[in-house]
């Protein structure tokens, strides 16, 4: 009996599991009703009480080594089972990891941020949700002027979702001292027609230079400047007089896009210039709101829009192309 016990020991302990199906093979075996073990069991309750002692400890442990390597097996092959479940079917087909890109419109943002930064201007944000007295008030804006009107502006109970990104100028003058040379990129909101060349948000960005002794012609020199370095050397620009609330004298700049051919002649309508920016210098009343002196201090100010900057960088010649995510479009900047 002793004998048999060590045999069975010694053929549980070299038994190879390595399958569900092993693993129920080696159930049967051993630990079933008609097992090896079991009929061992059988044998040892018609033995007299004497060799019960000497043979029942060994039997029992038997029993446990075999019970024990059967559970350990059983819970490695279900934890296998379970890592497995909810994994992709390895039987689909596998596509291409592709790199993402930034968007057009943030690649030009940040080339226009470097252009400014390289003239010494710091980059500024403010918040998309305004209140009257920033995005009109301290901007010389009339009571009465066109844009408060509910046509041109969202309205978010008292407040306003920003229709330029001009209220950051007015927050950085309220809580920090001359000299500013500031850039303010983000969104902005109109209360307009979607169309190919219009869409009811856009992204601006804005340019401020306020210290003593600003004049109009380093203005034109700022402006000069950002149009050869993005637009290329040689670029024809002009200015044409205008008017904005928040600068006096106020100025729009053109570039020349010649009429060659017929998209140009669209886009310019026939005149060969293509608005880019509108500019000036700030008005006092805005320097007032801010508690700044004009007697002491005058500034500058311009803003463009970044999408029809990006559109004329590029070719795109409907606005909602920016928007609307296909990565068709959008897969063409990768690496830029």
């Amino acid at each position: 009996m002793i004998q048999k016990i060590q045999e069975i020991t010694t053929e549980v302990n070299d038994y190879q599991i390595d399958s569900p199906e092993a693993l129920e093979t080696y159930r049967l075996k051993f630990l079933s009703r008609k097992g090896s073990i079991s009929e061992l069991f059988d044998v040892f309750k018609e033995l007299p009480g004497i060799e019960k002692r000497d043979i029942g400890k060994p039997l029992n442990i038997l029993k446990s080594t075999a019970e024990e390597k059967f559970n350990l097996c059983k819970e490695e092959f279900e934890s296998s089972q379970d890592s497995l479940s909810g994994k992709i079917d390895t039987t689909l087909p596998v596509y291409q990891n592709e790199f993402g890109s930034f968007h057009p419109l943030k690649i030009v943002e940040n080339e226009l941020v470097d252009i400014f930064h390289s003239l010494g201007f710091d980059l500024a944000e403010g918040p998309e949700i305004e209140d009257d007295q920033h995005n009109f008030g301290a901007l010389n804006f009339a009571e009465d002027h066109p844009a408060r009107d509910m046509q041109d502006t969202f309205f978010i109970g008292e407040n306003v979702l920003r229709t330029h990104t001009s209220s950051v100028q007015i927050r950085e003058m309220e809580h920090n001292e001359p000299p500013f040379r500031l850039v303010m990129p983000g969104r902005v909101y109109r209360n307009e027609a979607v169309s190919s060349r219009s869409n009811c948000f856009f992204h601006q960005i804005e340019g401020l230079y306020v210290d003593k002794n600003v004049t109009f012609a380093d203005l034109k020199q700022t402006l000069y400047y950002f149009v050869q370095q993005f637009f290329g050397e040689g670029i024809k620009i002009r200015f044409r007089s205008s008017y904005f609330p928040f600068t006096e004298p106020s100025a729009e700049m053109d570039i020349w896009a010649g009429i060659e051919t017929e998209e140009n002649k669209r886009l310019t309508k026939g005149t060969g210039w293509l608005e880019v920016l509108g500019c000036g210098m700030v008005h006092p009343n805005v320097l007032k709101a801010c508690n700044i002196d004009p007697e002491i201090y005058t500034g500058f100010a311009f803003g463009m829009g970044i999408d029809r900057i990006t559109m004329l960088k590029y070719g795109i010649h409907d606005i909602r192309d920016l928007f609307v995510n296909d990565t068709r479009m959008l897969g063409q900047f990768k690496g830029l």
